[in-house]
């Protein structure tokens, strides 16, 4: 444990599990918490993610052992941490959360696995952003259950294997592609996290409005589950916006009308596309006359990060229809054509209608 200890360059937030929420607190104090659901019954849509963790729960609860490795993977903001915590709560372990590009080294991760105590969840995100000397350490931490380190230098180096406690790794990512295959084979359970469909999403918006305290008819709930893309980060973070609209141009209470007006202040459309969406498709159509165009050409044309366009345009737009990937490069389709008014022809010329 000493030897542990020495290579400690992070602080991983631990929070307990279960988390009660403190009657006597505020309610702006507890509202981030009582946004995130506590528990597998509380969570709205991804069905059948949900039946399969709650068969691996109930297996692991009457083996009285700790859970296997976890991997979710899919787009961001469908709730890959939320159901890190809900894993631990339901487990009734620790949860400690850290991320890819924070274990820099070895003994970093050293660091974190021997305070493990038996049972408790390690949430990863962005797992595929690990080094390759720290998946090294990760490998038999996950497989044996036994930390490898090395003491000193040269002849006199030795190695000593710590046995830890069995624990849980849940890991998160965005590219799935990205993680190695020796790594993606350690996880037992293996999800993919899909967008959500209109009735969950709002489901979704109604609960948060109710635990916000916001005053929002059916059709404004609605109005706004349609323009969240299908990803329950993105409509909190819309019903937060539209709130402050209603507070500060209406009368606190967000109608279809309201919702509409603050939506369209915010620059997303009725199928949730905002300026960034119509940026990259506006580009592929009247720069380069449809596509095919390269991913890096694209980002130079609009200032964006590639990374950004990948992970957090592309998805939706290929979802919608509206983008195609070819071995040439991106092409617009037809729809999109139609979507931002343009006339389409075979030949991908584009004009105004």
């Amino acid at each position: 444990m000493k030897i542990g200890r020495r290579f400690i360059v992070i602080i991983p937030i631990m929070t307990k599990s279960p988390r009660p929420l403190d009657p006597e607190a505020k309610p702006d104090d507890r509202v981030d918490n009582a946004l995130r659901p506590e528990k597998l019954n509380d969570l709205i849509g991804q069905d059948q993610v949900k039946e399969n963790l709650s068969i691996l729960i109930a297996a692991a609860r009457k083996r009285g052992e700790a859970l296997d490795h976890v991997l979710f993977y899919g787009p961001p903001g469908l709730g890959k941490t939320t159901l890190a915590h809900v894993l631990a709560n339901e487990m009734e372990v620790n949860v400690k959360v850290t991320a890819g590009p924070v274990i820099e080294r070895a003994g970093d991760l050293a660091a974190i696995l021997t305070n493990l105590r038996a049972g408790d969840v390690l949430f990863i995100d962005e797992v595929h952003r690990l080094g390759r000397a720290v998946e090294e350490v990760l490998y038999p931490a996950m497989e044996d259950f036994a930390l490898d380190i090395v003491i000193g230098k040269g002849p006199s180096a030795r190695s000593i294997r710590l046995k830890l406690p069995r624990f849980t790794i849940v890991g998160a990512t965005t590219r799935l592609a990205l993680v190695t295959a020796p790594l993606r084979a350690r996880f037992g359970a293996v999800y993919r996290l899909d967008y959500y469909d209109l009735n969950a999403m709002q489901a979704i918006v109604t609960r948060a409005a109710r635990m916000l305290k916001v005053d929002a008819e059916q059709d404004g709930v609605t109005e706004m589950a349609r323009r969240a893309r299908g990803t329950p980060r993105v409509a909190l973070r819309l019903l937060r916006r539209v709130r402050d609209f209603a507070q500060v141009r209406a009368d606190g209470v967000i109608t279809k009308n309201v919702a509409k007006e603050a939506l369209d202040l915010l620059q997303v459309d009725p199928l949730g596309l905002d300026d960034v969406d119509r940026r990259v498709l506006k580009t592929i159509i009247e720069k380069y006359n449809g596509g095919p165009v390269g991913l890096n050409t694209i980002a130079a044309s609009i200032s964006e990060e590639q990374d950004t366009i990948m992970d957090v345009v592309e998805p939706y737009l290929l979802q919608l229809g509206f983008l195609d990937r070819t071995p040439q490069g991106r092409v617009a389709t037809k729809s999109a054509y139609e979507h931002l008014g343009y006339a389409y022809t075979e030949q991908g010329q584009a004009r105004l209608l």
